[in-house]
């Protein structure tokens, strides 16, 4: 059974059903160019519909100030109907005499989008009677937007307390995986780490070193702890004030009998570019002008063993400077090895951040891991271990 109420234990028929998706996404000229999180909210839109719930999406937009009509959902509605293959209707306000019309003339199985809830202060204040003239618009409240759950705001957060609240199928599907992964993983439970700081990820180290077994630290961020380790790292990147803290991280996981594995050897060059010569040493003998772009074969092949040995996989971030190639190799051949043992049912993986999308996309596993998070700030907060007030209101009593 899951930990969060979900929409296995509610009859939605002839209901008014107040669903918090995230529609925020990317549009130019009118066009919407990224329609990803429309996919995600689209089966509990049309379950509900189909179940004869009269279904009211609410989202925000953009980061508007005030009513701001380049900031209004009306395009992407449109997008939306393409999407789900049934009309949906549009409220170009989402409280009010405008959205309580608008939502009196809905008949069971109907879809209505209301207008972006960032055109009142409110929803972000977290305002008690903005959240109740939303409330007063349903029966009962879905939250299936994990990607906003992080944020108290009142359509997240203030609803949920003046309604029966649950979790749509999309929450609901990324909320079993996060604990599966973090809260009740099989073991040896393994994190990937990477990208380039260690500043912006420090909770996150903190609160995995708690909770895994090993932690595979990769990208620009495994500099400051090679240096920390006394390593050279030539012109690479790295964070001097930051030194210090790695050293203690390193000493508490040994504390801990925490395995924290770093590269033994990287792909160098001297200039960051596409294609710019590059060689492979090992990780004691960096050059003066070397950068460290990527981790080398002999990491790789660490990184996979350890994934072998693995039951669970946590991943935020790349090994390398994926975006120019041929520094993307590092993240492919691993997201890839990681993808055949989830395939083969030896590992659940569960990946996310912003950057780790973009990676695992260009390696072409986003598709074959267990579960992507396409959640930024959420998915890093709940790494964290940081309660997250959308979803904690949805655990069951």
């Amino acid at each position: 059974m899951s930990a969060f109420r979900t929409l296995d234990q509610v009859e939605v028929k002839g209901k008014r059903v107040l669903v918090r998706a995230d529609l925020n996404v990317p549009v130019e000229n009118g066009v919407v160019t990224d329609a990803t999180r429309i996919d995600r909210v689209a089966p509990s839109i049309t379950e509900l519909a189909d179940k004869g719930a009269k279904v009211i999406l609410l989202s925000h937009f953009g980061r508007p100030k005030g009513r701001d009509a380049k900031n209004s959902l009306k395009p992407v509605v449109a997008e939306l109907a393409h999407v789900i293959k049934r009309p949906v209707k549009f409220a170009d306000d989402c409280i009010g005499e405008t959205a309580e019309q608008a939502v009196a003339e809905l008949r069971p199985g109907n879809i209505l989008c209301l207008e972006n809830t960032r055109f009142y202060p409110g929803e972000e204040n977290n305002d008690p009677e903005f959240a109740k003239a939303l409330a007063k618009l349903g029966d009962i409240y879905v939250n299936d937007a994990f990607s906003v759950s992080h944020r108290a705001h009142a359509s997240t957060e203030g609803i949920a307390h003046l309604l029966p609240a649950y979790a749509g199928r999309t929450l609901q599907t990324e909320l079993d995986a996060l604990v599966k992964a973090l809260e009740h993983p099989d073991r040896p439970l393994t994190a990937i780490v990477g990208g380039a700081k260690v500043s912006t990820k420090l909770d996150l180290l903190g609160n995995l070193l708690r909770k895994v077994d090993v932690l595979i630290i990769g990208g620009a961020m495994a500099n400051t702890f090679l240096l920390a380790q006394g390593k050279k790292v030539g012109k690479s990147l790295f964070e001097k004030d930051l030194v210090e803290i790695a050293k203690k991280i390193l000493d508490e996981a040994r504390a801990n009998k925490r395995q924290i594995i770093l590269p033994v050897d990287a792909v160098v060059a001297e200039k960051y570019e596409a294609h710019a010569p590059s060689r492979v040493v090992d990780v004691d003998h960096v050059g003066d002008n070397d950068m460290i772009l990527d981790i080398g074969p002999r990491s790789i092949e660490y990184a996979i063993s350890e994934l072998a040995r693995s039951k669970t996989l946590v991943w935020n971030g790349p090994f390398g400077t994926f975006e120019i190639e041929p520094f993307d190799n590092g993240t492919d051949e691993v997201a890839e090895a990681a993808a055949e043992l989830t395939q083969a049912g030896k590992l659940v993986s569960v990946a996310g951040g912003g950057d780790t999308v973009a990676a695992l996309n260009a390696a072409g596993v986003a598709g074959r891991l267990t579960y992507v998070s396409t959640a930024g700030g959420a998915f890093l907060e709940w790494l964290e271990g940081k309660a997250l007030p959308g979803v904690e209101i949805l655990r069951q009593k």
